[in-house]
């Protein structure tokens, strides 16, 4: 994991974490208590457990309730020197079903967690941006490729950014934008609609099961460890020469196509069935802008990450 750790118990006594529960969010919440930073974790726990936060008896304050909800914003925030903002919905087919939802809650509640936080005085928003934003674009994209949202959610995850953005613009609030691209690790779910592809062929892989590949599988994604984004996290938490709102990168700059993935994780031959509506072909992150300005760098190679025993199975904590 890139060490973003060092400078950033010295700029927050409190943070608050939206979506801290969940799979990434929860991860963030332990490597905020293990620097002895107290933590506001707002989730409504719709796809995030409890369980990922029970290792923690003390500093972790549990605020059940929805980022879309104004007084369940302020009451996260209050006492915070750092926001970070991971709380969304993630299912790409969902959101064709249901665009105004992924609007209300991926753009609408980013806005009251941006207006919570700069009543209350903030010093700095991190929001979990998505690579989604980006479409088809040819890869490895950098951070200034034209932006083509294929999909409600990432139509709503863009516009999430425009409203960082204006606030920063307004001097309102300092606020870091990275752009997460697929991210894999311990407590990612497979028995979610919004499980990611590692976690579902791993689980089907050990049930001896064959997966199920939309489209060729020749589709391509940049796969980066949970540990890794944390790390992006903390450094942009305390980055100097960061807050307008400028996205950053934070993958792995290596694409590994569906098909592979297969082979490595060890599945029973693919079946296949055709591809998806709003899905993208490829992905990859061009991470220069990461290097340069937070200091990043992914550390977690894909094979290695993938020998995780937690990876093993559905519903891990």
């Amino acid at each position: 994991m890139t060490e973003g750790g060092s400078a950033i118990e010295a700029t927050a006594r409190r943070a608050c974490v939206t979506g801290g529960a969940g799979f990434i969010g929860s991860h963030l919440v332990d490597a905020l208590r293990s620097r002895g930073i107290e933590v506001a974790v707002l989730d409504d726990l719709s796809s995030g457990r409890l369980e990922n936060l029970s290792r923690h008896q003390a500093g972790v304050e549990l605020i059940e309730g929805s980022v879309t909800d104004p007084a369940m914003c302020a009451a996260a925030v209050h006492g915070c020197d750092l926001v970070f903002h991971l709380a969304s919905r993630v299912s790409v087919v969902e959101s064709m079903e249901k665009p105004a939802l992924y609007r209300s809650i991926c753009a609408g509640g980013t806005r009251r967690m941006l207006e919570a936080a700069e009543a209350a005085g903030v010093r700095r928003l991190i929001h979990a941006g998505s690579c989604s934003v980006y479409g088809d674009a040819p890869p490895p994209v950098d951070e200034n490729a034209s932006t083509s949202p294929t999909s409600p959610y990432a139509a709503a995850k863009l516009e999430a950014e425009e409203h960082c953005r204006e606030f920063s613009r307004e001097r309102r609030l300092e606020v870091v934008c990275p752009r997460f691209f697929n991210v894999y690790g311990p407590r990612q779910r497979a028995d979610s609609p919004y499980a990611g592809v590692i976690a579902i062929f791993a689980a089907m892989a050990a049930r001896g099961e064959a997966p199920i590949i939309f489209g060729t599988g020749e589709q391509t994604r940049d796969f980066i460890h949970v540990s890794d984004i944390i790390g992006g996290l903390l450094l942009a938490g305390v980055a100097c020469d960061v807050g307008d709102g400028q996205p950053i990168n934070l993958g792995s700059g290596r694409a590994t196509s569906i098909l592979e993935l297969a082979e490595i994780l060890g599945c029973d031959p693919p079946r296949h069935e055709a591809g998806r509506s709003g899905e993208i072909v490829h992905s990859l992150a061009d991470t220069t802008r990461a290097r340069r300005v937070l200091g990043f760098e992914s550390a977690v190679e894909l094979e290695r990450g993938l020998q995780d025993p937690e990876l093993a199975g559905p519903g891990q904590a």
